[in-house]
């Protein structure tokens, strides 16, 4: 019985070491699939702050939640089964799909800078797309819908850079990996969201309750500060939108055999590169970023009229065939 025992016990040890070695090599995958998704990671993070500007503060961080609970379903409930039965089934659908979200980025990313250089024809366009909010309820629902429709663009993005980084064979490992990849990241991402938008609140705090002089001077700078961070980051975010876009595009065309635009995206990089070494992977990245940006802004704005005379009428006209809910 003792021998018996002991056999089962070794055994058990057995397995122990064997899950425990699966479960540190699944850590250390999640860990490098989030380190390639890291790029994907700050522009989703300097988008989502643009969607609360112009709220009340007490409506702040629930808007911040109700988006990273729509990032969390996105990249949990659509993306990561879509990412695996597509890696398994229909490996080559996966850069078309890339490349529609691609250029929806570019499209909303050229809108907001078409708003800002032509505001009444940027308002009427919009007007065409889609009812104007009557309400504050209304207004933050559709700023909430916006948000959760563009992070699932960069979810997605997010998720197949993850999807190409993980090495394990089994679908059931790819999936655990690829849904702490997913949660992790929106804890990160929505984390340092809240915190940005709700530091503004921290410096009043500070300014007026601060035991020191130091304390209350950098509240005051929290507070004088914030505004024009919260504009800078609006920039970029839209930046980030048309740079991410431009890249989807330049290199999903690739794999239709078009290669014109990864080659001058590729040699302007390393001309970069070498014209400041010291700076090397800084500048090709900035060059890089420079190029997509200008090729997703150019077919972004191309988009505005195709979307405001064929894809939403054609919208308009489908929605009106389908049935209506209560």
């Amino acid at each position: 019985m003792s021998v018996g025992l002991l056999a089962l016990l070794d055994d058990v040890a057995g397995l122990v070491k064997v899950a425990a070695a699966s479960l540190d090599d699944i850590a250390g995958q999640a860990a490098k699939a989030g380190v390639k998704a890291a790029g994907a990671v700050i522009d989703d993070a300097a988008v989502t702050p643009r969607y609360v500007d112009g709220f009340t503060a007490d409506r702040e961080l629930p808007i911040v939640g109700k988006i990273a609970w729509g990032s969390i379903k996105n990249k949990l409930i659509f993306l990561l089964p879509a990412a695996l039965i597509l890696s398994f089934f229909l490996p080559w659908a996966i850069t078309p799909l890339l490349m529609i979200g691609g250029a929806y980025l570019c499209y909303e990313g050229a809108e907001k800078v078409f708003h800002a250089l032509r505001p009444h024809d940027a308002e009427a366009h919009e007007a065409s797309l889609e009812p104007a909010a009557l309400n504050a309820v209304t207004l933050e629902e559709e700023k909430v819908s916006g948000a959760i429709k563009t992070d699932f663009i960069l979810s997605a993005e997010i998720m197949t850079i993850a999807l190409a980084a993980i090495e394990a064979p089994d679908i059931w490992t790819r999936a655990i990996i690829l849904a702490i990849v997913g949660i992790g990241i929106t804890l990160v991402v929505y984390g340092g969201v809240a915190l940005i938008v709700k530091a503004d609140d921290a410096g009043l705090w500070l300014a007026k309750n601060g035991r020191t002089h130091t304390g209350r001077a950098i509240g005051r700078g929290l507070v004088k500060g914030m505004p024009v961070f919260m504009q800078v980051l609006g920039v970029v975010g839209t930046a980030a939108m048309i740079w991410v876009g431009g890249g989807i595009l330049a290199h999903g065309l690739v794999s239709f055999g078009i290669t014109g635009p990864e080659h001058i995206v590729e040699a302007a990089a390393e001309w970069a590169a070498h014209l400041v070494p010291s700076i090397g992977g800084f500048a090709g990245w900035a060059m890089t970023a420079l190029i997509d940006g200008i090729g997703g802004l150019a077919f972004g704005f191309l988009m505005i009229p195709v979307a405001g005379y064929l894809i939403a009428p054609a919208w308009k006209a489908i929605k009106g065939v389908l049935p209506k809910r209560a």
